[in-house]
């Protein structure tokens, strides 16, 4: 799960992170995230633990403080943001991005990248929270419009505008992908 370590000015953002967190913790979902205790983060965290389920959150020693790690579930400390995002990444099964800002944006972009590249088959999905995402989503259709996502290596992610149609999209898409495909093999690791 990638979202902002701030709440936003839009209540709804916060309201989707809480309802999210308790439908993972519903489903019996563990949530990989980036550790925080605050923000969109922090909520979404909150939420599936209070609702008694399991928490992975995964955070570089240099941002314990300043994202005050969460100090309920696991926590995994990295030596950098390169380590947590490999990290992050072994343990997911899916990538969701909720609002967030430029971290967020960056670490979904790099998950999207990786699918392009052929690292992963892994699910990338925009909860596209009261539109938020719409300005990226133009942006990559305008690269690909202007054929800089070229033919045989688009960009594939998925959009929901409703929290509720995020675990039903993301099941349905990762039951489409070979087990043997949702790895990242050793060298292509080394390779990034």
């Amino acid at each position: 799960m990638y979202c902002g370590s701030g709440p936003g000015s839009d209540p709804a953002f916060i309201a989707a992170a809480r309802a999210f967190g308790r439908m993972l913790a519903q489903k019996r979902i563990g949530l990989v995230f980036g550790g925080g205790s605050v923000g969109l983060m922090g909520e979404l965290a909150k939420a599936v633990l209070d609702n008694g389920g399991q928490v992975t959150g995964v955070i570089p020693q240099f941002l314990i403080n300043r994202e005050h790690a969460m100090e309920r579930g696991e926590l995994v400390v990295t030596r950098d943001m390169h380590e947590r995002k490999q990290r992050m990444f072994d343990l997911a099964d899916a990538f969701v991005a909720l609002p967030g800002g430029i971290g967020t944006l960056e670490e979904l972009v790099e998950q999207m990248t990786w699918a392009q590249l052929g690292r992963h088959q892994k699910p990338v999905l925009l909860a596209n929270i009261n539109r938020f995402w719409d300005p990226l989503c133009a942006l990559l259709q305008h690269m690909e419009d202007l054929r800089f996502i070229r033919a045989g290596l688009s960009v594939s992610y998925l959009v929901v505008e409703r929290v509720e149609d995020i675990l039903p999209m993301l099941t349905e898409a990762a039951s489409r992908i070979p087990e043997a495909d949702k790895e990242m093999k050793a060298a292509d690791v080394e390779q990034m």
